[in-house]
């Protein structure tokens, strides 16, 4: 088992509406998971075990900026972008969810949001996030293709 199976958004994506479509449409699947990725490659997990291999950078034990590769560096700037694009109100319940790997219940428990909500605002953060990496969704149903406007 892959961590594309252990993903929340893989698990939403999978189940379906009232209206027999999937609850995530894929473009929405693909800007959670883009955003994931970012927050992966920039090292932006933070750390719950000690590292034996790690040399003091910096003066200090933790690495700085400057220890940063540039390929990191840009992916915390594409996070950065990309939380502020969809504003607080939903970044929050993005990041649990696509990078921390929060299952909505337990977003709702912590938040103490009531039963299903979690789920309604992380929809709404998601389409907010792919119009945001210029994903755009064709068909009737707003389920089609993914089509990117933008190159990042």
């Amino acid at each position: 088992m892959g961590i594309q199976d252990e993903s929340p958004l893989t698990r939403l994506a999978s189940r379906k509406g009232a209206d027999g479509q999937p609850f995530l449409a894929a473009h929405e699947v693909a800007a959670g998971e883009r955003l994931r990725a970012d927050f992966t490659r920039g090292g932006l997990m933070p750390s719950v075990t000690q590292r034996w291999d790690a040399v003091p950078r910096s003066g200090g034990g933790a690495a700085g900026p400057a220890d940063l590769s540039d390929a990191a560096l840009d992916c915390r700037r594409r996070v950065e972008k990309a939380i502020a694009a969809v504003g607080p109100e939903l970044s929050g319940v993005l990041l649990d969810v696509c990078c921390f790997l929060k299952g909505t219940e337990r977003v709702e428990a912590e938040r103490q949001w009531p039963a299903r909500s979690a789920k309604l605002m992380l929809k709404t953060g998601l389409a907010a996030l792919a119009r945001h990496y210029g994903y755009v969704h064709e068909g009737a149903s707003g389920r089609g293709a993914i089509r990117s406007s933008r190159g990042s």
